[in-house]
């Protein structure tokens, strides 16, 4: 029993740690569409917005993750999750252009369709790293959505301070896609002529090492790329 609270828990905080690094976009549309709001209303349109935002996300990750149950669909989800690690790791968050509303409903109508729109990337990360699991799924975007909206800034600040930090969610990502293609049912009848923890853990450090790579090397040629236009 011990064992499997320990597993729960990590799978927890690995559910926690992805959605927190992966909404920070999400928590500005939120401060953007509620910056017109009289101070009065600011905080219910935040409360509210963050609200509706956790039950349309709990609800789209677990159709993803149903969906994930598919033959090869699984493998698809690596696939984009490899992706999605990458684009952490090189491209620069550009500002969303999101309106202001003059009220509490239209605040909480525009972080919910923005919300929706935004929130394919942390969907799909959620739904791979909770297995199915729709305990963790609920726990996890119930607690760190708050989160994400209330510590918004501090999420930023500690980013800001230890870059590396985005390296190791970067990483983790790459380890969840890795646990994926591990365990894609179309893949079951190859994998089984190996041992299951070899295969599990191999692929998920293999996926931690490839965007940990492709990243560094990317960043570099853009690095590089900005130095020449700059010269």
């Amino acid at each position: 029993m011990e064992g499997d609270a320990g597993t729960f828990l990590v799978q927890l905080l690995k559910i926690m740690w992805i959605n927190i690094l992966l909404s920070g976009d999400n928590a500005v549309v939120i401060a953007l569409a509620c910056r017109g709001l009289p101070p009065s209303q600011r905080k219910w349109g935040i409360i509210m917005g963050a609200g509706v935002a956790i039950v349309m996300r709990i609800i789209f990750t677990a159709i993803v993750a149903t969906l994930m149950g598919l033959p090869w669909l699984k493998l698809i989800g690596s696939i984009l999750l490899f992706w999605i690690a990458v684009q952490l790791l090189v491209e620069n968050n550009d500002e969303k252009d999101i309106k202001e509303s003059a009220n509490v409903w239209g605040a909480v109508r525009v972080i919910a369709i923005a919300d929706l729109v935004m929130s394919l990337d942390n969907v799909i990360a959620i739904a791979a790293a909770a297995g199915g699991n729709w305990t963790l799924i609920i726990l996890g975007l119930g607690i760190s959505i708050p989160l994400i909206v209330f510590g918004a800034q501090l999420v930023i600040m500690m980013i800001e301070r230890w870059p590396w930090m985005v390296w190791v969610g970067a990483a983790l990502l790459g380890w969840v896609a890795g646990e994926l293609i591990a365990d894609e049912q179309g893949l079951k009848g190859f994998f089984s002529q190996f041992n299951e923890k070899a295969v599990h853990y191999g692929l998920a450090a293999l996926g931690a090492a490839i965007v940990l790579v492709i990243g560094y090397v990317l960043k570099s040629r853009h690095k590089h790329a900005e130095s020449d236009e700059l010269a």
